[in-house]
């Protein structure tokens, strides 16, 4: 993450509180077990970045990406991301966009009781891509799941997504312009 020069200067800032949030070693901040910890979500899209898939998730009662809690297996906060995203859409045919590379995102939010003693998510997104035509399943985690046009989300997303995911969009056409 300490390589990764994002697009967003808002984003920037934001990753110089997760370094040093991580160097500081608060608690446990990647495996679940302190109330402030990592996770790792992932922004589904189809290749041409027309749609999103997201989850309407059951504790929080939103819609949103895919993704959660690394656990004791996953090698990296990358691979936990990609893994809850296979679990969470049911698609086995995800293809990260970089598998073990740069975040794409960084989102800390304060969670409420539902969420038991996790208290904020210090969350690193990544993105994986998807054919439209796949067919997403619903897990134990979400009531539903779904594929939306990214320029017509749900209206019950938490409120900040919007802007969350324009940001996910520009970081992505930013580096795959500089890959050309």
């Amino acid at each position: 993450m300490r390589s990764w020069e994002p697009l967003s200067p808002a984003q920037g800032a934001l990753r110089e509180e997760y370094v040093a949030f991580v160097e500081e070693g608060r608690g446990d901040v990647i495996l679940r077990g302190g109330p402030e910890h990592l996770t790792g979500s992932c922004f589904v899209l189809t290749p041409d970045l027309l749609h999103v898939l997201l989850c309407f998730h059951r504790k929080g009662q939103f819609w949103v990406q895919v993704g959660g809690h690394v656990e004791p297996g996953d090698r990296s906060l990358a691979a936990g991301a990609f893994r809850e995203a296979r679990e969470e859409s049911g698609i086995e045919t995800l293809e990260p966009f970089e598998p073990d590379g740069a975040p794409v995102d960084l989102h800390r939010h304060a969670l409420s009781s539902r969420f038991g003693t996790c208290l904020v998510h210090w969350d690193v997104g990544y993105v994986a891509f998807a054919d439209l035509d796949a067919l997403p399943v619903v897990s134990d985690e979400s009531e539903a799941v779904a594929w939306f046009r990214v320029d017509r989300l749900p209206s019950d997303t938490p409120e900040d997504f919007p802007v969350r995911l324009r940001t996910v969009l520009e970081e992505m056409t930013h580096r795959r312009r500089a890959s050309v």
